[in-house]
């Protein structure tokens, strides 16, 4: 700097050399613990540049000849299995910007996806266009204002005036659309922006221990930034006491933790600046208040320092210049503040008088760790943990989705996360080979769901929509684990034995006795599991719409769920059987909630009332009359239709495209029908066309209105008993093949005309052929690797000089594969029956 730095409380940043020193120091400390240390840049650029010219000096000392931190400077933290290096030390107050991941706000965030990241930046420039709309508007406004006001004597009076009216119009109808546009893509985005995605930072290819974002533009930076600020300041309203005077007042008590983490931001000039920070783990509402005492904001730390708000008097007058050394913009702020602070004359409320007690403040920065891959996620544990013994209140759910992942990570510390997955998904390709960090990422929404491509079965392809499916199946097997069933009575008192999973599910979530299980547990265990299952949504609607879809019997012996596959149940499901159906509406209840017009939501409304609230219709009724649908004599409903609905339904969520109608014009929502064109709700993706009798797409949008006409309320009041019974059997898994005519007239009721019934099976057929086939299939590729592992064994006996097997035990096992070889002899006649049936049908 031109000047003399004036002396003062706010600290100087130290030179470069001694963020070498601090560098080579916790390199030198990470590798005597055994743990990996963040990327040298991050320490330099990132940390150093934060500590004031005597603190990096308390920090190191010398060993043997080697730099290391100080004892009393650092300390390990275990979290389960992993191991944290922590530094402790007192930064700069304005270095440390809030976390955009903090598990206080993680409802305002919506999966990441390529597609969203468009529609952001398609955001930023609405919201531009809207500005500049809303400009150009108030400009005609006045001029409108003008010429009314001008002597009406004028010649050109009316002329001027109508002109000016004109437009007035025209900016007006341009502010309107720019509202509209906007409104389209905050609905596409489900009123939500997608989360920033973080990983491991990597130097040399090998992962370290900080934390890298995803390249993004300088706008979508900015505005990303604001957005999380601005959600973090409304959940922070709930304290009791206003945190920004608290701490001018008392400065900050308490130490909070911070990690590395960098900013890949690609300017508009086309250049990418890669810029280190550090980043509040813990305490981000007095990152974010200190700021807002220094006058700063959040954008201002990770996107650079704006030189007008640490301006010198040397500087020449050059707007739009931005400080990207951290360094420069730290010394510069404390140069500032300290010429205002030796200033008598400088007011209270001046930054300078208010900073004083935060001028540094106490950190503790993670500069190491055991296994970089999952930094991000013990980071996060160790915020819930954080969080969850603090007093500030939780948003509801928020705190659900923190106690949903503390229930992830203690299956995964008692070693049962993989046998619970093993167990739920009886024919997955390989929960032996799971990615388990990647897993418990999926299904706490941190990461991908790819890792849980290893649970799907072989015949099952990978999509969004089956690992979407996997996460809501393994995600109800966490929270409603099943118990092995009681042993038989003896005439004793006996104690249940509530198998492995129950108790952990106790201890997490704090639970009362295995006995004591009430209706209360079960609603509060739904919340948890509506929290838990609405974070793999786009759009994300009420959690309280899956109240009562689980029972008391389920909370305590567990929710039995279809281990078929969604290729299984639909063909299953084409093919007549009822419990497949039944699996399959239960598999689509997610998608029917957390949908763009959500088709069920809570028992809103009054009985009494029905003109005044809205007709009441729990989720559970929703979800009956759905399941009811299928053997319901119905003339709007057909299998046809309902599958046609199903497969709709649950790939929504993936839809990049609003929907068109089949004749090219833009569809409209079945309820709005009768509205004008500006009332109507914007169509975007996700939302999906009506399918007509034969399950053909129309021109029209589904939405509450269509769902509850299709399948009212009382629609299990107009099927027949034997129908409703077996419905309600499908819903408990028992196996259902369909209702004969037989049977319908055995029980009483009319008989099923002999032509609908032909038709059915003939629909039927195509579904049976192919679920005949994967059945065959299956049983070839057994026979396969059964003739692979016999070869090598043989191939090892001899290669061993083994004794051959005794001659009991090898007559046991052929006289098995003769009865096999037998029924697949059989079933090889079964079939040649059935081809010379296909002549006849």
């Amino acid at each position: 700097m031109a000047s003399k730095r004036p002396a003062g409380i706010y600290p100087y940043i130290g030179l470069p050399a001694w963020g070498e020193r601090l560098a080579d120091a916790i390199e030198n400390t990470c590798e005597d613990q055994g743990l990996v240390p963040p990327p040298r840049a991050a320490i330099t650029e990132g940390l150093a540049t934060a500590l004031g010219e005597t603190e990096i000096k308390k920090l190191i000392s010398t060993l043997r000849g080697r730099k290391i931190l100080n004892p009393t400077a650092s300390r390990v933290v275990q979290s389960g299995n992993d191991r944290v290096l922590l530094l402790i030390a007192d930064v700069h107050g304005a270095s440390v910007g809030p976390w955009d991941l903090n598990d206080r706000t993680v409802g305002i965030w919506s999966p990441p996806s390529p597609e969203a990241a468009q529609r952001v930046a398609e955001l930023i420039a609405a919201e531009t266009a809207l500005d500049a709309a809303k400009k150009a508007h108030k400009a005609a406004e006045k001029e409108r204002e003008t010429r009314r006001r001008a002597p009406s004597e004028d010649a050109h009076y009316a002329t001027a005036l109508a002109a000016a009216e004109s437009k007035l119009a025209v900016a007006t109808e341009q502010v309107r659309e720019a509202e509209r546009q906007k409104a389209t893509l905050l609905t596409s985005l489900g009123n939500r922006l997608p989360r920033p995605v973080v990983r491991a930072a990597e130097e040399d290819g090998e992962p370290m221990a900080a934390l890298v974002l995803a390249e993004q533009t300088y706008e979508q930076a900015v505005h990303v930034q604001r957005y999380a600020a601005d959600h973090l300041e409304r959940f922070g309203r709930t304290r009791g006491y206003d945190l920004a005077e608290s701490l001018v007042a008392a400065g900050q008590l308490s130490r909070g933790m911070s990690v590395l983490q960098q900013w890949r931001i690609k300017n508009t000039d086309g250049t990418l600046s890669e810029l280190w920070r550090m980043v509040a783990v813990t305490a981000n509402n007095r990152a974010l208040a200190r700021l807002d005492v220094f006058g700063l904001r959040p954008e201002h730390i990770v996107t650079g320092m704006p030189q007008s708000l640490v301006k010198l008097s040397s500087d020449k007058h050059e707007p739009g210049v931005r400080l990207l050394n951290q360094r420069e913009a730290l010394n510069r702020l404390s140069h500032r503040l300290n010429e205002a602070d030796a200033n008598e004359d400088t007011e209270p409320e001046h930054p300078a008088r208010r900073a004083a007690k935060i001028a540094t403040v106490p950190m503790e920065i993670v500069v190491g760790c055991s296994k970089p891959a999952a930094l991000e996620h013990v980071l996060r544990g160790l915020n819930v943990n954080d969080h969850l013994r603090g007093i500030q209140p939780y948003d509801e759910e928020a705190r659900l989705v923190a106690l949903f992942a503390t229930l992830v990570d203690a299956y995964a510390q008692d070693g049962k996360l993989v046998e619970l997955l093993d167990e739920t998904f009886p024919t997955a390709q390989g929960v032996d080979l799971i990615d388990l960090d990647g897993v418990r990422n999926a299904l706490t929404a941190n990461g991908p769901l790819d890792p849980l491509a290893a649970l799907l079965p072989t015949e099952e392809k990978v999509s969004p929509t089956a690992l979407r499916d996997t996460a809501v199946r393994a995600i109800t097997a966490l929270v409603f684990p099943e118990i092995p069933p009681a042993a038989a009575s003896n005439g004793k008192r006996q104690v249940r034995y509530t198998g492995k999973f129950w108790p952990i599910v106790r201890a997490s979530l704090q639970e009362p006795a295995w006995s004591q299980t009430r209706a209360a547990h079960a609603e509060n265990r739904t919340r948890l599991w509506s929290a838990a299952v609405a974070q793999l949504f786009l759009h994300r609607a009420n959690i309280l719409s899956a109240l009562g879809l689980f029972t008391v019997t389920d909370t305590k012996e567990g929710a039995s769920q279809d281990p078929g596959s969604l290729k299984e149940l639909f063909l299953r499901a084409e093919a007549g059987e009822i419990a497949a159906w039944a699996a399959l509406v239960r598999r689509m209840v997610p998608a029917l909630i957390h949908a763009p017009q959500p088709l069920v939501t809570p028992g809103q409304g009054s009985e009494a009332g029905a003109g005044r609230k809205g007709v009441r219709r729990s989720p559970a009724n929703a979800v009956a009359a759905l399941t009811l649908a299928y053997t319901a004599k119905a003339e709007n409903i057909s299998r046809a239709l309902l599958l046609a609905f199903a497969r709709s339904v649950l790939e929504h969520p993936n839809a990049v495209l609003a929907p068109k109608a089949p004749d090219g014009t833009k569809p409209v929502c079945y309820g709005e029908r009768e509205m004008g064109e500006n009332e109507r709700s914007p169509i975007v993706p996700g939302m999906i066309l009506v399918p007509d009798i034969n399950g053909e797409p129309t021109g029209i949008v589904v939405d509450k209105a269509w769902f509850d006409d299709t399948f009212p309320p009382g629609l299990a009041q107009n099927t027949n008993q034997g129908s409703s019974t077996a419905a309600t059997t499908a819903g408990t898994g028992a196996e259902d093949n369909g209702t004969s005519a037989t049977s319908a007239t055995a029980n009483g009721h009319a008989p099923q005309d002999p032509r609908d019934r032909l038709a059915t099976l003939r629909q039927e057929m195509a579904a049976r052929i192919e679920l005949v086939e994967g059945s065959y299939q299956l049983a070839a590729a057994a026979a396969r690797e059964l003739m692979g592992r016999f070869g090598e064994a043989i191939d090892l006996r001899a290669e061993l000089g083994e004794e051959p097997l005794p001659a009991d035990q090898r007559i046991q096992w052929m006289e098995k594969l003769t009865a096999l070889r037998d029924a697949a002899k059989a079933g090889a006649a079964e079939l040649e029956g059935v081809e010379a049936l296909i002549l006849k049908l």
